[in-house]
């Protein structure tokens, strides 16, 4: 069950993540998370860190102990995960493994409303973003490579591992709509080039878009 967190931002998720192994300030933090890529397994917004710090202190999941001056620059303050911290930071991972919810990518929404497009428009970008996706897993996989060359421990990869199998899913699955769009199979295809043609949405057509498609 998903469950209402008092920090709920993934931000905080990270931050938590990084003073577990010892405590930091927050620039410290930010380097750390983005030196291990944290941007780019979740949304983080960095401007917020500052407030997110701030209500984590605040609600008992991370403490101040102590503060640190390098040369001119102004003091810090230095922060450790609490004991409440560390439970929050195991509990919401078991969470986010076990317990699928639903996400919207703004692919889905682009989808969502594909009928605006006349097929032939329709099969030239789908055909530009497999080209995209085609070359995003090339790239990835020799990333993952050379890091798994270095010797970094796969257990600190399988979020990249992840990423690659989406990419490579989502590259498979538009590879198939393409196929069937250009042999003609794609079922309604005639009905959706006409409407493009004539201007007038096929009857058929039209009823669904009336009452949609969403179960009751």
């Amino acid at each position: 069950m998903v469950k209402k967190r008092k920090v709920g931002n993934l931000l905080a998720l990270a931050v938590l993540a990084t003073v577990y192994t010892r405590p930091m300030h927050r620039y410290e933090m930010a380097s750390v998370m983005r030196a291990r890529g944290k941007d780019q397994d979740m949304d983080i917004k960095w401007g917020s860190l500052y407030t997110v710090v701030q209500n984590m202190e605040r609600h008992g999941l991370l403490e101040a102990i102590g503060t640190n001056r390098e040369g001119a620059r102004p003091e810090r303050t230095i922060y450790a995960i609490t004991e409440a911290g560390k439970r929050e930071l195991v509990d919401w991972t078991r969470e986010l493994i076990s317990a699928p919810r639903r996400e919207h990518p703004s692919f889905a929404a682009g989808l969502s409303v594909l009928a605006t497009l006349s097929p032939q428009e329709a099969i030239a970008l789908f055909q530009e973003r497999l080209g995209h996706l085609d070359e995003s897993i090339r790239a990835q996989r020799a990333a993952l490579a050379e890091v798994a060359d270095d010797g970094v421990p796969r257990l600190f990869l399988v979020e990249n591992e992840y990423g690659v199998a989406m990419l490579e899913a989502e590259a498979a699955w538009v590879r198939s709509l393409l196929d069937e769009l250009t042999s003609g199979t794609f079922p309604g295809l005639a009905g959706w080039q006409a409407w493009h043609e004539t201007g007038a949405m096929p009857e058929e057509m039209a009823e669904i878009a009336e009452r949609g498609t969403t179960p009751d």
